[in-house]
């Protein structure tokens, strides 16, 4: 298949799945074996790298006006008792530090399970259980108290998050940095929920934390795979050597922040009106399916 064509349909991919609870990185990988990739390709993981990338930069843009007044409030806050680290600009950088210094030391284990199809399957499956359940009996915190980790009331602002909530947020997150499939904003989604945050709340601290969480690991890998030399088994993925390879990288990148943007914009809408029981529905047929296929290769 072209090259160009193959970007076009991973770019699609990434867009419309790194943002729903349903894993991009299990799509993603499960689309590249169908379509021919070899998983083992420099410039093929590389090339998932840059559209991740490409995804989550289209957060800033769409949450612009809502970060703007972030900065303006911060340390105080909007009501002027909060400080640097209760702030919601401190939280989810106090939610980013839980997850990403648990995932640092976990490297080996995550690169272990990078390219199982049975972890995938069964991360999502899991994750489509834990989904249904979390939505079932706490999707309508707006009408009544949260009972877990001694809340009394619902969150429904992110302005009113506490660090219990933001912190207990970040370590459930590493569970989708160790198992492929897990879905980083279902695990903040449902951690959000069970802390007592309503279904909007938690999908928009889902969406503020996946900036500082996406970007660095991102980058990090970006890193190892441009400074990448012949004999090194750490590197991520290599470079494109000729034109071609970076009007793909270009094309992937672009058509993930199109799409992405457009799925935060319908996903933040359809949240406000329903829950997230159809997309734990998706991820149990989903897994099931992958299941199916890693039992019979």
């Amino acid at each position: 298949m072209n090259e160009y064509l193959l970007a076009l349909i991973l770019g699609i991919i990434e867009g419309l799945t790194e943002f729903l609870p349903v894993s991009s990185t299990a799509h993603l990988r499960i689309a590249e074996a169908l379509l021919g990739i070899s998983l083992s390709s420099g410039y093929w993981k590389m090339f998932t790298i840059v559209i991740q990338l490409g995804a989550i930069l289209c957060l800033p843009f769409y949450f612009r006006s809502r970060i703007a007044k972030f900065l303006s409030t911060f340390p105080r806050g909007e009501r002027g008792e909060r400080n640097a680290l209760t702030h919601p600009v401190g939280l989810t950088l106090v939610a980013f530090v839980f997850t990403a210094v648990p995932s640092l030391l976990m490297t080996k284990i995550i690169g272990k399970h990078l390219e199982s199809l049975f972890v995938m399957g069964m991360s999502l499956v899991v994750g489509g259980v834990v989904m249904w359940v979390v939505d079932n009996a706490y999707g309508a915190l707006d009408n009544r108290g949260a009972d877990f980790l001694a809340f009394n009331k619902p969150t429904a602002r992110v302005e009113d998050m506490t660090m219990p909530q933001a912190v207990w947020i970040g370590i459930c997150q590493v569970a989708s940095a160790v198992f492929p499939g897990t879905s980083r904003s279902m695990a903040t989604i449902a951690a959000g929920q069970l802390a007592g945050m309503n279904r909007p709340s938690a999908l928009e601290f889902s969406f503020f934390l996946s900036m500082p969480t996406m970007v660095a690991a991102t980058l990090y890998d970006l890193y190892k795979s441009l400074r990448h030399h012949a004999g090194e088994a750490s590197a991520i993925g290599v470079a494109p050597n000729d034109a071609h390879g970076w009007i793909a990288l270009g094309i992937g990148f672009v058509v993930s922040f199109v799409v992405a943007y457009a799925v935060v914009a319908w996903f933040m809408n359809w949240v406000r009106a329903r829950g997230f029981v159809p997309f734990a529905i998706y991820r149990l047929i989903a897994g099931v399916a992958v299941l199916v296929w890693a039992f019979r290769g």
